[in-house]
């Protein structure tokens, strides 16, 4: 008797997860199983999957596969991530990876080893790779020059069309890895003079000098254009890349639109991490615990000290709380709320200040500007919550205590967070970091205050 064909939910549970099959394949130690995996893996799947592996099983992985390819993956991996991977491997092996990758690549994944570990590799490479590497390194990681690339087709305004063409030929192989749109054109001392469209160069007479037929003075940025600069000129400019040139206006490389964009997600997302209290740098949860433990606890011991501070009030209030205990209710009430309001100040001004809108003097303005929001805020959300109040008790004297004292709070809040950061910045400190902390230890500390006094005021007709 034939048995019945197995269920699509059957065939399903007997075929290994992803990670499973990777295991599967570094305990097989099958070369070609490797390629073929991370061939046709779905986008953005590689970094997921590498993760579920030990740190052991990682460096098999990365061992099964040929230079070309583990750098590809390295380069997919987050940088901190990848940068576990490298420490792990010995110096030759990872230099040979590195000489596959892209120069600001090369540079990103080396500031995630100690000095000790960078050198080493350095050491390994090819010594033109490696002077290159130390060269980029001189540049600010979230400048033109830290985030340039210097694989690019530059040639003497001497050379004529022939010479450029036979150099690509030649070296077709090697120019293959470029991402190339224009050629650039340099003088006898490598000094920017004009660019080439490979459209142009093809269809133009052999003889020809590529001076006579370039487009002249390009535009070009400075290797110490800031990230926002660049955000602000590909913004406003449908370009894909543009040359950056040094002091002397010699061509040093190429700042590409997509390296801009990846590098604004990864302050932002470094942002974000130091606003919700994540200090040190990145955290991934296959950093060991000991590292991910310090990079917590020293923002929150900080919190745990600012909110006793903080908690002290109530104390000094605790007979007026005692007689109305529904005071108990607000309290949390008033102190989310205008810390939400001042958050929201917060974020305002950090990120003007990362576009460079306004600066630490311009607090006065901002101040005036959020002092007109806060009183309309804090006028809405004191009805709101102290009708509130009213229709849960009755009493309209409890409901004009916790409203009034969240729209002084909210006032309070608004300007202060929009203050904050400014004031930090002056004092060379990381408003994303700090202003947070100290906002909610000041919102708390004024509303129970405020609820607490208001009530004390008005005590008798509250009982």
């Amino acid at each position: 008797m034939q048995e019945p064909p197995e269920t699509t939910e059957e065939i399903k549970t007997e075929q290994p997860d992803a990670w499973e099959q990777l295991e599967q394949i570094v305990a097989a130690g099958d070369t070609e199983a490797a390629h073929n995996y991370l061939r046709d893996l779905p986008p953005g799947e590689d970094a997921r999957v590498i993760a579920q592996l030990s740190h052991s099983e990682q460096q098999e992985f990365i061992g099964l596969l040929d230079d070309e390819n583990a750098a590809r993956l390295m380069e997919s991996l987050p940088e901190m991530q990848a940068g576990q991977l490298l420490s792990a491997l010995p110096p030759e092996q990872a230099a040979h990876i590195f000489d596959e990758m892209y120069s600001h690549d090369q540079v990103d994944l080396l500031n995630q080893l100690t000095e000790k570990q960078s050198e080493a590799i350095l050491e390994e490479m090819d010594p033109v790779e490696a002077k290159n590497v130390r060269f980029l390194s001189q540049y600010d990681h979230l400048s033109a020059g830290g985030l340039m690339i210097t694989e690019l087709l530059a040639f003497k305004e001497s050379q004529t069309v022939d010479d450029v063409v036979s150099d690509l030929r030649e070296h077709a192989e090697q120019y293959a890895e470029y991402n190339v749109q224009y050629i650039y054109v340099v003088s006898a001392e490598h000094k920017l003079i004009g660019v080439l469209r490979l459209r142009d160069l093809l269809l133009a007479p052999h003889k020809r000098q590529i001076s006579k037929m370039m487009i002249k003075n390009p535009t070009s940025l400075p290797a110490s254009t800031t990230l926002q600069e660049l955000e602000h000129f590909f913004d406003s400019h449908p370009l894909f890349g543009l040359p950056v040139v040094d002091d002397d206006h010699k061509l040093v490389g190429v700042v590409r639109r997509e390296d801009v964009e990846k590098a604004s997600e990864e302050q932002a997302g470094r942002t974000f991490l130091r606003f919700a209290g994540i200090m040190g740098g990145e955290e991934l949860r296959s950093l060991p615990l000991k590292i991910r433990s310090a990079r917590r606890l020293s923002w929150l011991s900080i919190n745990i000290v600012l909110n006793i501070v903080a908690a002290s009030v109530i104390a000094m209030y605790e007979e007026t709380l005692e007689s109305v205990i529904a005071l108990a209710v607000f309290l949390p009430i008033v102190s989310d709320m205008s810390g939400c309001s001042g958050n929201q100040a917060i974020a305002v001004s950090t990120r003007e200040l990362v576009l460079g809108v306004i600066r630490p003097g311009d607090w006065f303005h901002v101040f005036k500007k959020e002092f007109g929001l806060g009183i309309v805020n804090g006028i809405s959300l004191g009805i709101l919550l102290g009708g509130g109040a009213y229709l849960w008790k009755g009493n309209g004297y409890l409901g004009m205590v916790v409203g009034g004292a969240l729209a002084v709070n909210t006032l309070m809040a608004v300007c202060l967070g929009a203050v904050i950061p400014l004031i930090l910045k002056g004092f060379k400190l990381d408003p994303a970091l700090a202003s947070g902390p100290i906002l909610t230890t000041l919102t708390d500390m004024c509303g129970f205050f405020l609820v607490l006094s208001f009530a004390q005021a008005v005590l008798p007709r509250l009982i």
